[in-house]
Parts: C-alpha cells; sequence; structure tokens
C-alpha cells in the first residue's frame, strides 16, 4: 500500500512485505540492500551504510565526492531500523524511513514507512513507491537465497 501525504509538501508511503526467511537472514539482507547491494531499479547503486546510532547512508563515489542520504536514528537488530535524511531528494526535504521486522512461523514481515516533507518534485512523488517497491523484492531475493 502506498499513500501520498494530504498536500504537495508531504509523503507517505508504507509498504509490507512477507519473506519465506528467519528474522535475522532478513536483517542481514536489509544490511547488504542497503549497503554494497544496493540497486534501483535504474541498476546497481553501492551504497555504504555504517550500522550504528549516528551512522551514516551514503553513496561513495571515491575522491571524496559522493551524496549523503541519511543518518541512523535507530538500530536495534534484528527488529527495527530508522534512518532520516534527504535520501534522494538534493533540494528542500526531509525524510524518515522506518523499517519493522517481526518473525512468525520462521517467516518474517517487513514493513516499510517512509515519511517526507519539503517541497518534494513530482517525479519524486511518483517514483518513490515504485523504488522502494523494488528494494523490498531485492531484500526478499537476497534473504531467501540464504536459507
Amino acid at each position: 500500500m502506498s499513500t501520498q501525504g494530504p498536500d504537495k509538501y508531504t509523503l507517505l508511503i508504507q509498504k509490507d512485505m512477507e519473506i519465506q526467511a528467519p528474522l535475522a537472514a532478513t536483517f542481514a539482507a536489509l544490511l547488504e540492500q542497503l549497503g554494497p547491494g544496493n540497486a534501483s531499479p535504474h541498476g546497481p547503486m553501492p551504497m555504504k551504510l555504517e550500522a550504528w546510532p549516528g551512522g551514516r547512508w551514503f553513496r561513495d563515489l571515491g575522491n571524496n565526492t559522493g551524496h549523503l542520504w541519511a543518518y541512523v536514528q535507530v538500530i536495534k537488530p534484528p527488529t527495527l531500523l530508522e534512518l532520516h535524511g534527504p535520501l534522494f531528494m538534493s533540494y528542500a526535504a526531509i525524510s524518515h524511513v522506518q523499517y519493522r521486522l517481526s518473525e512468525t512461523a520462521g517467516r518474517t514481515r517487513l514493513s516499510l514507512t517512509h515519511r517526507a516533507f519539503g517541497d518534494i518534485a513530482p517525479e519524486h512523488r511518483e517514483g518513490a513507491p515504485k523504488g522502494w517497491e523494488y528494494m523490498l523484492s531485492v531484500v526478499k531475493t537476497i534473504a531467501q537465497s540464504k536459507i
């Protein structure tokens, strides 16, 4: 499910996915996807995730160039990861992304909530739900391939 905010300055995206893998394997897959295994529908886009409170999530392009996407706000392996920052929006906008994981009978439910506020570009408003769906599908593929 995906929903837009009540006006052009807010964005709310919510997605849930069931993954046929244990909780710990799914959380490890999430960290891998957010880091070196990161990809978008447009292709590979390796990132670095410093998986501790205050750690950065960024794209390192070498020679001290890159793009800061977010900071780790909360990390409680293997059930919670929260990030806050501009993400893919290089303009006056701020985002909060929450990944919540829970396990039932060896299967993991991965829930993503992305909230943003700012002058959000129409192409990001339209593309973000598809991008998150793709990223979650990569987490699912990685997690299920390790069991």
